[in-house]
């Protein structure tokens, strides 16, 4: 009777260790403050050319581990009216979601944002890393975000498909 108290004692306390070090891994282990000067906040015009933004109050983090890891916030004085005039919007864009401790970047209220309309997304700089976008977005208010989003491109490579027209070659592989 006492060997089956430790031994449900020792798998819960497995459990709960292996819980807390997935907890961790998922939400503490990758991501790393970015410095807000190592930051650069671009958007591509419709010539193709990927611009610096003026932004301020930039907060980042990143991960070496995934392209996806990335999110940034900041301000923007541009408008939304000089944005749609100068920028390729991206019209696929979808809010990644971030640890919660990242207090300034809620993915779900970002998604709200451009279905209202109160916020509209454009092509930071496309295949920064082949198959992956940079995505920015600016709301009525000037708050910004980024984040990286897998492009065709990218879905096509890593799910073993032929490349769409469109796409510039996939890179060798090694």
């Amino acid at each position: 009777m006492n060997s089956g108290r430790i031994v449900a004692t020792l798998l819960v306390l497995s459990a709960a260790t292996a819980g807390g070090l997935l907890w961790f891994t998922e939400t503490r282990a990758f991501y790393e403050p970015v410095n807000a000067d190592a930051v650069t906040i671009t958007a591509t015009t419709f010539d193709g050319v990927a611009e610096p933004l003026p932004v301020t109050d930039v907060e980042a983090i990143d991960a070496d581990s995934s392209p996806l890891r990335f999110r940034a916030c900041f301000t923007t004085p541009v408008s939304l009216a000089t944005m749609t005039e100068t920028y390729r919007p991206y019209p696929d864009a979808t809010p990644l979601n971030t640890p919660g401790w990242f207090d300034c970047y809620d993915a779900g209220a970002l998604t709200q944002a451009l279905e209202d309309g109160t916020a509209l997304a454009f092509l930071g700089e496309g295949n920064f890393i082949y198959g992956f976008d940079r995505i920015v977005m600016v709301g009525q208010d000037g708050r910004g975000y980024a984040w990286h989003q897998i492009n065709p491109c990218g879905e096509a490579v890593y799910d073993g498909d032929p490349v769409p027209d469109t796409c510039p070659p996939p890179p060798e592989s090694n």
